[in-house]
């Protein structure tokens, strides 16, 4: 068991996240006396699909002040209309949290979203400050942070192949109500292979033999299911011409290996960058959640191949990181964001690195993982 860094708020909220990150245990684990509501126990989706209120007057039934949890609330969307109107009625009289793997049922069906009712908060693969720090980057990067992964290691492999064979490849078909099975297998291969990258569509189209809207529509599938991240260019009116289509990664390490068919190949240079990328990645949208630090994460890139991997922005602050899977850090690392910075559009700048000491790169400060990790889960990065 690990102590995941997530406070319960104090009132209704909904909480998304992929599929075996824990969202199930942490729940139980912070409010042992809810009301509980398992939607992917078969008895508990049947009986509620026949008798919808019986939820209401099992809930009318608990005490004031209670808690009520619903997971997997997007398997029985008709609910959110029972939870809208005992809010409406009672106020807050009971909390609800409602806990779910995908939010692309809620949007298909325009699912009652409570109106502001219930705020929304994410949860994630464990992070580097949940592991206590004491985690070997080779592991990481080949078998990802799912915590199951994380807990029994000498099953990695067994682990990953079940979570992309069971959930990925199944649930996910299903939840993109799609025909062509094996296009649908093509494609997810080949958007793997592909994190961390520029998104070509007419590239993933031609390679999948899909056609382009389809293949919007499949990246569509796994953002909305949670399991893909899309990262938009960002632009701030420098004075060279920037790249404007998004990147695309996979929200772990072990699980973009596993769909890419390389769980038991050796790591490789060039995967190993956007492998610590992704993992770069998943430590800043938790960092932002955990912190609520607001804002939005984004890249830099001029066309002739000017680069800075993030850059978290919010109203007038950015901030830039570059990630690079190396022990040395060279100069030229640093160039695009030390050029962001003396031209008034980045507030500062980071590089990340597998090395062992913390440098000084101009304006930069270079930060090796231990240490980046630390200052970013004390909220002295995103600031």
């Amino acid at each position: 068991m690990y102590a995941r860094q997530y406070a319960a708020p104090e009132r209704s909220f909904f909480l998304f996240g992929p599929r075996g990150t824990g969202k199930t245990t942490w729940l139980r684990q912070v409010l042992p006396d809810a009301l509980w509501f398992d939607l992917l126990r078969t008895r508990t989706f049947l009986d509620l699909t026949r008798q919808p209120d019986s939820f209401r007057q099992q809930v009318l039934a608990r005490a004031k002040e209670s808690w009520v949890v619903v997971d997997e609330i997007q398997r029985l969307p008709i609910l959110l209309n029972e939870v809208h109107a005992l809010i409406a009625e009672y106020g807050h009289a009971w909390s609800f949290a409602l806990s779910g793997s995908s939010a692309r049922k809620l949007k298909r069906l325009d699912a009652n979203q409570l109106a502001g009712r219930a705020i929304n908060r994410q949860f994630f693969p464990l992070t580097a400050s949940e592991l206590s720090y004491d985690f070997d980057p080779e592991h990481v990067l080949r078998f990802g942070l799912l915590p199951q992964i994380q807990a029994e290691p000498a099953f990695a492999l067994d682990s990953l192949d079940a979570y992309v064979t069971n959930y990925i490849r199944e649930e996910i078909q299903q939840e993109a109500l799609v025909r062509n099975l094996d296009s649908f297998s093509r494609f997810l291969e080949i958007a793997a292979l592909m994190n961390g990258q520029i998104v070509n569509v007419a590239g993933i189209s031609r390679d999948a033999a899909v056609a382009r809207p389809t293949v919007q529509g499949y990246f569509a599938v796994l953002m909305d299911t949670l399991v893909g991240v899309r990262v938009p260019a960002w632009r701030k009116q420098a004075r060279v011409k920037e790249v404007g289509a998004p990147k695309f990664y996979l929200f772990d390490p072990g699980v973009a290996r596993a769909l890419a068919g390389r769980l038991r190949e050796p790591l490789e240079g060039v995967e190993r960058g956007f492998l610590l990328e992704t993992w770069i990645l998943h430590e800043l949208r938790a960092a932002m959640a955990r912190l609520n630090t607001g804002g939005q994460i984004s890249y830099w890139r001029t066309p002739g191949g000017s680069e800075v991997d993030f850059v978290w922005t919010r109203a007038d602050h950015a901030v830039g990181f570059e990630v690079k899977a190396a022990t040395r850090w060279k100069k030229e690392y640093g160039v695009a964001l030390k050029s962001l910075i003396a031209g008034g559009n980045l507030d500062a700048g980071f590089g990340v690195y597998t090395g062992a000491e913390e440098l000084k790169d101009g304006p930069l400060r270079i930060l090796p993982l231990k240490r980046f990790f630390v200052e970013l889960t004390e909220g002295r990065l995103l600031r």
